[in-house]
């Protein structure tokens, strides 16, 4: 079984990997981990001129718990869309078009992290 630390552990970790494979990509990172009262979104970023959520799901090689792209259902995604409209209010802006990706994030026993970027889930 998996303790709270070690889970929150693991996520922190797959943000970080998921952060740094889209800026190598050409993403530019506005926000990480924002939170209001309606839930919390893990990366922000721009992608020329898409404002783009990103949900990023991190499984270890050793978790049997399903792959990442079952997180995410089409509750969770109108989840996202709608705070992606909060988090544009209270930053004062407003982008032309908002994409909501995935970033599936495998941490192997050994190695490299296996990254897959899913874009516009939604």
């Amino acid at each position: 079984m998996t303790t709270t630390a070690a889970r929150q552990a693991l996520g922190a970790y797959g943000e970080q990997v998921a952060a740094r494979y889209l800026q190598e990509c050409g993403y530019e990172l506005l926000d990480r981990n924002w939170r209001c009262e309606r839930g919390e979104l893990d990366l922000v970023l721009r992608h020329g001129d898409v404002l783009v959520v990103c949900e990023v799901k991190t499984r270890s090689a050793a978790q049997a718990c399903g792959t990442p792209h079952e997180a995410v259902g089409p509750r969770k995604l109108q989840r996202l869309q709608r705070l992606a409209q909060l988090w544009q209010e209270a930053h004062g802006l407003r982008a032309d078009e908002v994409r909501v990706d995935l970033v599936a994030v495998l941490r192997p026993d050994r190695g490299r992290a296996e990254v897959e970027h899913v874009v516009g889930i939604g």
